[in-house]
């Protein structure tokens, strides 16, 4: 069995995502079993309909969106910290279980610098994780403990984004 790394996509760039949904595509056609545990998104986006027709691929997110950190209430913030923990518990689960061999945390570092996941919980994992499990997090302003357990880091840096022109997102290609 080969021991599963570390991978950290962070940065102020765009392609923090795009990255791991890139390494999960290729996991699965190589028929590595991917599960993909989205923190803070619970919007529409285009990768899920793609990803749902590829039988290696689960993914666990929230059912409601809360919009941005900037506008939840404390209430929706204890909601989602509530989500964001059983996610986490399944997806540990899960990969004991053995039925992860690439295990994507999108946007964990959000959660993490907000107090919205058991961070203990979080760290325990990383050290004690399955001998093979590969993960892969994402997210700007990546906490220490993320950064030092890393064997890959990867900062998107951002040079130019069509949103400094007023350009908003576009579905497709930022959502």
């Amino acid at each position: 069995m080969n021991k599963g790394l570390l991978h950290l996509y962070t940065g102020e760039g765009k392609g923090k995502t795009t990255a791991a949904m890139g390494l999960a595509l290729r996991a699965a056609g190589a028929g590595k079993k991917v599960l993909i545990l989205q923190f803070m998104k619970g919007r529409d986006t285009g990768e899920l309909h793609s990803l749902s027709h590829i039988p290696e691929i689960r993914i666990l997110r929230s059912e409601k969106d809360y919009g941005f950190y900037s506008s939840m209430t404390q209430e929706d913030k204890d909601a989602l910290a509530g989500i964001h923990n059983r996610l986490l518990d399944e997806a540990v689960s899960l990969a004991y279980a053995g039925e992860v061999e690439l295990l994507i945390m999108d946007e964990v570092t959000y959660p993490v610098n907000w107090k919205l996941l058991d961070v203990d919980k979080l760290k325990a994992f990383l050290k004690e994780k399955p001998e093979g499990l590969e993960i892969v997090c994402t997210g700007r302003d990546a906490a220490d403990f993320l950064a030092d357990a890393a064997d890959y880091i990867t900062e998107m840096k951002c040079i130019r984004h069509p949103f400094e022109k007023g350009i908003p997102a576009r579905k497709g290609v930022e959502f």
